[in-house]
C-alpha cells in the first residue's frame, strides 16, 4: 500500500516469492531515488525486515503468467484427448477456465467451464490432467451460492480426498471447508485496514464474524483485548474457532453461536463492526444496543450502495476520461448522502434505545470493491457518543 501511494509498484509485473521469508516487490526503476527506505521500514511489522535489492530472479509480467498457465492447461487437455481419439475444436478452447480461485493445493474451479458433454464422459482422466495444467493437487468446483441465508458455496471436490484449505492474509491464516464456507479476497484490503487500528483496552463486538475474516486482524494485529464474534453458520463457527486457537488467541474471544439479533450483550461495546453486505441493516439496533452507554464508540457499517447511472445522452462531446472523473465524483456524491443518511438513523436509534440524545459523527467513508459499475462496497466509520 505504501508503495502504492508513492506510485512506485510495477503493477505491470507479478510479486516473487524468492525464498520462505521474503517476497520481491517490483519497484518502478524511475520512482528509485524518491523512495524513503526509512519510511518503507517503519511500515512493515517490527520483526520484519524491507530493504531495496537487485534482484537476478526473472520478473514474469501478469498477462504473460496468466497465458502461461492457460497454454499449459491447453496443451495437456489436448494431448489427453487426442490420445483418447478425440479431435481438438476451439468450441473446446472456449470451455477452459477464464479465472479461478487458488487455496494452497486446491484450486477452485467457477461454474463456467468444462460444461461441454465430452468432458463428462471422461471424468476419469480429465480432472487429474486439470490440475497438472494448473499447478494443484486438488479441484473443486462451485456452482452458485445457496439460499440457505448462511451464503453456502455449493461446492463439488472434483478431485482430492478432503475439502479443508488454507488462506493467508497479512500473516493471519484463515483455515475453512471449501464446499461449506465463502472466502472474499476481494476483502483484503479491509483487512489491512483493521490490522492497522488501536485498539488496545477495547472491546470490540464482530456481528458477522463468518470464519474470523475481521475478528482475527482485531485480535492478532490491531491488539483487541476481548471480541464477541458472532456468527450464525455452524461451519462457520467449527472454522472460526479452529483459527482462534491456531493463533493462539481463544481466550480473548467469546464466540457466540446463533442469530446476532437474540444476543444477551448490552453496554459493554468500545468498537462494533457489521461487516455484513449487501447491506448489514438487520444488525444497527443490536449495535446500538451494544455501545456503551457513558462513553460510546465507533461502529464501522458496511453496505452495498449503488450510484444512478450517469446520463451522458444530453453531452454527446463528453470523452472517456471526464466521464471516468465525474463518474467518480458522482459516486463519491452518493456515498457521502449514503453515509449522512446512516448517521441521521444511528442517532435516532440510539436515542430511542437508551432514550437520551446521541452525537454520530462521520469519522471516513472507504472504498472497499466495485462489484459492477456504479455499485461499491462501502464501509462507514461511524463515531458515536452520548450529548
Amino acid at each position: 500500500r505504501y508503495l502504492e501511494s508513492k506510485g512506485a509498484l510495477d503493477k505491470s509485473l507479478c510479486l516473487l516469492k524468492d525464498s520462505d521469508e521474503t517476497v520481491l516487490l517490483p519497484i518502478l526503476p524511475s520512482s528509485l531515488s524518491q523512495l524513503d527506505l526509512q519510511s518503507l521500514r517503519n511500515t512493515v511489522a517490527s520483526d520484519s525486515t524491507c530493504e531495496i535489492v537487485w534482484s537476478q530472479s526473472p520478473l514474469q509480467s501478469k498477462k504473460d503468467k496468466g497465458r502461461t498457465s492457460g497454454n499449459k492447461l491447453e496443451k495437456i487437455l489436448q494431448e489427453l484427448l487426442e490420445s483418447l481419439g478425440e479431435r481438438w475444436t476451439e468450441e473446446l478452447r472456449g470451455d477452459l477456465p477464464r479465472s479461478f480461485q487458488r487455496h494452497g493445493d486446491l484450486v477452485l474451479l467457477g461454474d463456467n467451464c468444462f460444461s461441454l458433454p465430452l468432458w463428462k464422459k471422461k471424468d476419469q482422466q480429465l480432472w487429474g490432467a486439470v490440475a497438472k495444467g494448473l499447478g494443484a493437487k486438488r479441484l473443486a468446483k462451485i456452482t452458485r451460492i445457496s439460499g440457505d441465508g448462511f451464503r453456502s458455496p455449493v461446492v463439488t471436490m472434483l478431485l482430492g480426498e478432503h475439502s479443508w484449505v488454507k488462506h493467508v492474509d497479512n500473516r493471519i491464516t484463515y483455515e475453512f471447508d471449501v464446499t461449506k464456507c465463502m472466502f472474499s479476497a476481494g476483502n483484503i484490503t479491509e483487512k489491512l485496514r483493521v490490522a492497522g487500528f488501536d485498539c488496545r483496552g477495547e472491546t470490540v463486538v464482530d456481528l458477522y464474524a463468518g470464519i474470523g475474516y475481521f475478528t482475527l486482524p482485531y485480535l492478532v494485529h490491531a491488539g483487541a483485548s476481548h471480541v464477541h464474534a458472532c456468527e450464525w453458520n455452524p461451519d462457520a463457527v467449527e472454522a472460526l474457532q479452529r483459527n482462534l486457537t491456531a493463533h493462539g488467541v481463544s481466550h480473548r474471544c467469546t464466540v457466540h453461536a446463533g442469530d446476532n439479533r437474540q444476543l444477551q450483550l448490552c453496554d459493554i461495546a468500545d468498537r462494533v463492526n457489521l461487516g455484513l453486505i449487501p447491506s448489514s441493516e438487520d444488525g444497527w439496533p443490536v449495535a446500538c444496543h451494544l455501545l456503551k452507554r457513558t462513553t460510546g464508540g465507533v461502529l464501522h457499517i458496511h453496505q452495498n450502495v449503488t450510484s444512478p447511472l450517469p446520463n451522458t445522452a444530453a453531452v454527446p462531446e463528453i470523452n472517456d476520461a471526464t466521464q471516468r472523473v465525474s463518474g467518480k465524483t458522482a459516486d463519491r456524491e452518493v456515498w457521502q448522502s449514503w453515509a449522512d443518511d446512516t448517521a441521521d438513523r444511528i442517532a435516532s436509534l440510539l436515542k430511542d434505545t437508551t432514550g437520551a440524545p446521541w452525537i454520530t459523527s462521520i469519522r471516513h467513508v472507504e472504498h472497499v470493491k466495485s462489484y459492477a459499475p456504479h455499485v461499491h462496497h462501502i464501509v462507514l466509520d461511524l463515531e458515536c457518543r452520548p450529548s
